[in-house]
Formats: structure tokens, C-alpha cells, sequence
């Protein structure tokens, strides 16, 4: 699986109704295929829409996308709000599952770093010995590199009951020494966090 993660910049005060003309338009898109999660800014950038899509690879993408532009309520009426777009397909790691509908949030935090070159399969390496302790405090979402987006960039989306357990859980991590992984900052040049939370109709919340 590939996912493409798309965020929209939306004017001031419009989110709820984005969500709203979007989850009445999805009801004719999800035929062609299904949305992952559909996510608003609370921390960070505000006034922003993340709405993540599965596919099978590229070729399933551009399939889908084609036939879906042909359908006469897609894509969503919303584009007197949208002030910049941005679209990136990420590769997840091969030792991960992949994204599934649920109930695993409310909270989901999606940080967004930047790898110093050629440090992708260290990283890799490190998460991979990693994370079978760090999902017992909570669940990952999806994690993994840039293919096509910002050169070198690393996702990586985590789902908490609260702001709260949050704090908790990472600091029960770093007492514990699960997380982060060696040699994690190292690789690093740049590291940004936003909180989200998902639309009622998101399969996943």
C-alpha cells in the first residue's frame, strides 16, 4: 500500500463546513474507493484539512482518481475556501500494518521530519527494532518516508485518548527507554508536530 496525504489550507472560520460539504460528496466517491482518515488542525497550523487515501500502488492511484473525476458530485464544492494545497505519497514501512478503520483516537498527532540525506535506512533500521515496544503504550498510524513531496521528508501519525495520555505516554517511553529509537536525532534536520482531530464521519477516529 501507498497512501497520499493531502493538506488544505482553508480560509479562517470555513473547517466545519468543509467537512460537511466533503463527508456529503465522499458518499459518492467512497465507491471508487475508500478514504483512510479525514483529520482538522486543533494544535499547529490552524484552519487546515488532512484527508489521508490508500491505494495499491501508483497505477491504482491514477486509476481511481480518473474514474472518480468523472463522477458529477466529486470532487467536494469546496474550493471557493482553499487558500494552498499540498499533496505527498508516503511508503510506509514494510513491518507495519496497514491503516484500518477505528476507533483509536480521538488525539492523532502527525509529525512531519526532515532526514538528513541518506539516513532513510538507519532510520528505518531503528524504528523497525523499535516499535514493537512503543505500540504497547499507544497506536501508530502510519509511519514512513516521502516518495513523492518534500525530498528527504519522514511521517509519522500517532493516536492518543487525550492531550494528557499523550504527555504521559511519552514520557513513559523515555523513562523506559523505548522510544525514541537510537541514533533518532542524529539523523534529523528539522522536526514539526500537529495535533489533529477527525470529522464524524472519518472511518478512523
Amino acid at each position: 500500500m501507498i497512501y497520499e496525504i493531502r493538506t488544505y489550507q482553508l480560509a479562517p472560520g470555513s473547517v466545519a463546513e468543509v467537512e460537511k460539504r466533503f463527508g456529503e460528496a465522499y458518499e459518492y466517491r467512497k465507491k471508487y474507493s475508500e478514504i483512510s482518515a479525514f483529520l482538522h488542525s486543533e494544535i499547529g497550523p490552524l484552519n487546515e484539512i488532512v484527508h489521508i487515501w490508500g491505494y495499491r500502488d501508483l497505477a491504482d492511484r491514477a486509476r481511481v482518481r480518473a474514474e472518480s473525476s468523472k463522477d458529477a458530485n466529486w470532487p467536494p464544492k469546496i474550493q471557493e475556501f482553499i487558500r494552498a494545497m499540498k499533496s505527498e505519497i508516503v511508503n510506509p514501512f514494510p513491518f507495519l500494518p496497514d491503516v484500518t478503520p477505528g476507533n483509536v483516537g480521538p488525539i492523532f498527532e502527525l509529525r512531519y521530519y526532515t532526514l538528513k540525506p541518506g539516513q532513510l535506512p538507519g532510520m528505518q533500521k531503528g524504528w523497525e527494532g523499535a516499535i514493537p515496544e512503543r505500540v504497547k503504550l499507544s497506536p501508530l498510524v502510519l509511519a514512513g518516508p516521502v516518495e513523492f513531496g518534500q525530498a528527504n521528508g519522514f511521517v509519522h501519525i500517532w493516536a492518543y485518548k487525550s492531550l494528557d495520555q499523550r504527555m504521559q505516554i511519552r514520557d513513559e517511553a523515555r523513562k523506559k527507554g523505548v522510544w525514541p529509537p537510537p541514533g533518532g536525532g542524529d539523523r534529523l534536520l528539522t522536526q514539526e508536530t500537529k495535533i489533529l482531530l477527525p470529522a464524524s464521519w472519518s472511518p478512523l477516529k
